[in-house]
């Protein structure tokens, strides 16, 4: 008898998660049992919540999103400005958590 297959994940899902966002700041939240994601800037909060959740087999309780604006800077005198980031603060149910320090 064949082993019964695990639901394949779509790559729409590795689309929308870029990379974790690792900062004293995101640290301090994961005391809080919360992960701090890069997403892509098209990415809605259902499609996050679906992604981090077949990615990584948590639950999630919550998302919110924010987008940091990209700075104006100088190089050589020439001025350009930085991509703009969508981050997304997502928020696990007690007990599940999620080891940003491994590969998907």
């Amino acid at each position: 008898m064949a082993k019964p297959q695990k639901a394949a994940v779509a790559n729409r899902h590795y689309d929308v998660i870029l990379a974790p966002h690792i900062t004293e700041k995101s640290t301090l939240i994961s005391e809080a049992n919360a992960v701090v994601f890069k997403v892509a800037n098209d990415a809605s909060k259902p499609e996050i919540k679906a992604a981090v959740e077949a990615l990584f087999n948590v639950t999630v309780t919550g998302v919110n999103t924010l987008v940091q604006k990209g700075k104006t800077k100088r190089w050589k005198g020439t001025p350009y400005s930085r991509s703009d980031m969508k981050k997304a603060i997502v928020t696990l149910k007690d007990g599940d958590s999620i080891d940003v320090t491994t590969g998907v």
